[in-house]
């Protein structure tokens, strides 16, 4: 009996309305199959409209596109042409062609000229969303990131408002920012999981009141789901506060993770200020034990994040140099990174020559 079945057979076992209730295995698989079946049936058919209405959205723009290529619209009249479509459309049709739609469905074809390049996975308000992006590039980036991930569309907004895409692409060079528009990205080793700046913002905690470490950690527990959507893929929360006793001392971790690509555990330490040097030597305490103590032999070794408000580069150079453990230091910032400075960053780069 698989999963299904066990709980449509709990289910049952729980309700009086079950002709053979919990006793019957074979009906118990029955309803299941039944369910299942008409579960699949409904995604299906769900798929098969949106991927229908994305169509006719794409092919909405395509005919306007063309009708104004033709010239067959008079220069004063062309610029009412969406207004005029939207008054006459909505009187034959009804509700669902404002100009902004119309608007929407034009810039859609103009952005995807081949409708293969559309995906039946995202629905209308991710593409409303996708079509926010200027840079081909970094709308192609999320579209991958949207599709492999399942972001909702809220995730994705969320994303796009973090500029994920600037921030990530600016810790590569001209071959990688393509790769990561072309690829999505790819997690192949502990550099690939480090984000600097880590946003923040959904914690709610005020840039410039003081506020304790304690406070921050409270704000990421009570704010998990979103935490784990700014760390990335593969993350799984473990614990808070995790124990770590060497000799007749106890130490404390403040956040435990395991990555499920990477095949490790992943710590995090939060200072609410400048990352010190002793802070590395502690989380390098914290990994040695890890690796000692708690990973199995098919587990990686552990990686090390100390995240603070700021960071000295030259001091985290010289506090990180000969230290064998897979070991970072990152700033985090508690409000949404000035996204037009990032993107000129990301332009110099993309212009520059190889």
């Amino acid at each position: 009996m698989n999963m299904e079945e066990k709980e449509i057979k709990k289910d049952l076992a729980t309700t009086s309305k079950g002709i053979m209730q919990n006793s019957d295995s074979e009906y118990v698989r029955l309803v299941s199959q039944i369910s299942g079946l008409w579960e699949k049936a409904k995604e299906k058919a769900a798929y098969a409209v949106n991927t229908e209405l994305l169509k006719a959205s794409w092919e909405t723009g395509r005919y306007i596109v063309e009708y104004e290529q033709h010239g067959s619209v008079k220069a004063e009249y062309g610029k009412q042409l969406l207004t005029n479509l939207s008054k006459d459309l909505t009187r034959l049709r009804g509700k669902g062609y404002s100009r902004s739609n119309l608007f929407n469905m034009r810039l859609f074809y103009v952005r995807f000229q081949k409708i293969q390049t559309v995906s039946g996975q995202l629905t209308w308000s991710h593409y409303l969303e996708l079509l926010k992006c200027d840079d081909p590039l970094e709308m192609q980036f999320y579209m991958k990131e949207c599709i492999k991930e399942g972001w909702k569309v809220r995730e994705l907004k969320r994303q796009i408002n973090s500029s994920l895409f600037q921030r990530l692409a600016l810790s590569t060079d001209k071959e990688g920012v393509l790769a990561l528009a072309n690829e999505g990205h790819q997690i192949q080793s502990a550099t690939d999981i480090i984000r600097d700046p880590y946003i923040l913002e959904f914690t709610g905690l005020p840039r410039q009141k003081r506020y304790k470490e304690k406070d921050l950690e409270d704000a990421l527990k009570a704010h998990m789901e979103q935490f784990l959507l700014e760390l990335g893929r593969g993350f799984a929360f473990i614990g808070r506060q995790y124990i770590i006793p060497i000799g007749s001392r106890q130490f404390k971790v403040d956040l435990v993770f395991y990555h499920a690509i990477l095949k490790c555990y992943v710590l995090i330490d939060l200072k609410r200020a400048e990352i010190k040097h002793g802070d590395i030597g502690q989380m390098n305490l914290y990994l040695n034990y890890f690796k000692n103590e708690i990973c199995q032999p098919d587990d990686n070794p552990p990686v090390g994040i100390v995240l603070g408000a700021r960071k000295d580069e030259l001091l985290m150079e010289y506090a990180l140099q000969g230290i064998d453990n897979q070991l970072f230091a990152a700033r985090y910032q508690l409000y949404l990174p000035n996204r037009e400075e990032l993107q000129s960053q990301l332009d110099n780069l993309l212009n520059s020559s190889y």
